[in-house]
């Protein structure tokens, strides 16, 4: 591509709207940035080049390398996240529990953080599969603090991650970071408990928070909509924030209307069912079978299983990975790094532009040129204040002197006057010359 400073030349497309990679928060750097894009242009090629299998060889790189994904479940005991898990990924990761008695072991006090890693494969791809489970939270009389082991455990992860990235050897980081959290609320019909609002509001800035309805088998239609409704007053009230899909700009009408559609269903009503029933017109379907019928998992008809299935790993999984790693992650390593004393500089990721940062020294000229200005102007009247009070002070001498002067000779004047007169009276000079030097001794 080349860049173009005047109108599309003849024979070019028209200029290519690209999304901006990197966001700035200057205004000058945004305009430059924005002035940047407009000016790209499309250029047709007369020949193969090659860069048409860049797709090809990140798939095979990717395929070759395999990929991760951490999920967390939060949520109450018997709410169906082990059933939920499986069903997503269609495998038994979490092996069915046997229904016991009462017990008479002792029950933990406190929320117990449980790992379960699985490698699974699906046409060829590899994807190691982490979930982060969250037994005994919600289970207790008192609750106070139940979210303590869960932020730890993500934070723990973070740690774990910047502590590898600050090594020497950085070729084998592996990923441990929660990448999604579907939090589990129970079927109330109700609106969120202080539990639950307190805890994602404690969870929303750490890890992609996707909240579900459990157990949506359990309320009408008529019911879900307005428990959606309430979710969601409740959400925007506590000001939560909950993953939304990313929007870009060269995104087609079907892509925009299927995002827009799987948004549409937050918080998400699922059921799950890992067995395969009989349905009235012969199909084989994963659902579960009641007296007045069956319901099927993956039917949007019935709940938002298939939407959910979408937004966590079929079309935004990259997504999660790369905001929690952008956003999420960076937010926490910048504060924690700050918290060290550690001094960042922003200038250093930003992105270098000559165009720029010629203006920007243009501009910090301006700045000391204005400057030199000002306090030049300041001497200068400074100066002309000296002077001027120089001159007033001459000016009030001289009228002094002229004020003496006059009244000098006005006594000249007077003296002559009075000899005068005693001239035409007749009176001798010598007598007054004989009183005056008289009168000086």
């Amino acid at each position: 591509m080349e860049a173009a400073t005047s109108p599309t030349p003849k024979g070019a497309s028209p200029p290519l709207e690209m999304p901006q990679s990197v966001a700035s928060s200057d205004p000058k750097i945004a305009a430059q940035q924005a002035s940047d894009m407009r000016n790209i242009v499309r250029r047709k090629l007369t020949g193969y080049v090659g860069f048409a299998n860049l797709p090809n060889q990140w798939h095979r790189k990717s395929v070759r390398k395999g990929f991760n994904f951490n999920v967390m479940v939060v949520g109450e005991s018997g709410l169906g996240k082990s059933t939920l898990v499986n069903t997503l990924f269609n495998t038994s990761l979490y092996p069915p529990r046997e229904r016991k008695g009462p017990s008479l072991d002792i029950i933990p006090k406190t929320v117990a953080i449980q790992s379960l890693s699985a490698d699974i494969e699906e046409n060829g791809v590899r994807l190691r599969l982490t979930v982060v489970d969250t037994p005994g939270f919600g289970d207790f009389v008192n609750n106070d603090e139940s979210w303590r082991p869960i932020v730890d455990n993500i934070e723990q992860r973070f740690d774990a991650y910047l502590d590898a990235e600050n090594k020497v050897n950085r070729m084998n980081i592996v990923d441990n970071r929660v990448h999604a959290c579907v939090y589990f609320l129970q079927p109330t019909g109700h609106s969120l408990k202080p539990l639950d609002i307190e805890v994602m509001r404690r969870l929303h800035t750490k890890v992609n928070l996707i909240p579900v309805i459990a157990k949506a088998d359990t309320l009408t239609d008529e019911e879900i909509a307005a428990f959606k409704a309430r979710i969601l007053a409740d959400i925007k009230y506590h000001d939560i924030q909950i993953f939304e899909g990313p929007r870009y700009e060269l995104d087609d009408d079907e892509t925009i209307a299927e995002n827009n559609e799987i948004l549409s269903k937050v918080p998400f009503a699922v059921v799950g069912a890992t067995a395969e029933i009989t349905s009235a017109d012969g199909r084989k379907v994963r659902g579960r079978r009641y007296p007045w019928g069956i319901i099927e998992v993956d039917n949007e008809e019935h709940c938002d299983f298939v939407k959910l299935r979408q937004m966590l790993i079929r079309t935004h999984m990259e997504e999660l990975k790369e905001h929690t790693n952008n956003a999420l992650y960076e937010n926490y390593r910048s504060e924690k790094l700050t918290g060290m004393g550690v001094a960042q500089d922003p200038s250093v990721f930003k992105e270098v532009n000559p165009a720029v940062k010629q203006e920007e020294e243009r501009s910090l000229h301006e700045q000391k040129l204005a400057k030199m200005e000002a306090e030049m102007k300041m001497v200068f009247q400074q100066k002309v204040a000296e002077k001027e009070s120089k001159l007033k002070q001459s000016e009030e001498e001289l009228y002094a002197r002229h004020r003496e002067m006059k009244e000098q000779l006005e006594r000249q004047r007077m003296e002559l006057e009075e000899k005068k007169s005693r001239i035409e009276s007749g009176r001798p000079l010598e007598e007054k010359g004989k009183r005056n030097k008289f009168s000086l001794r």
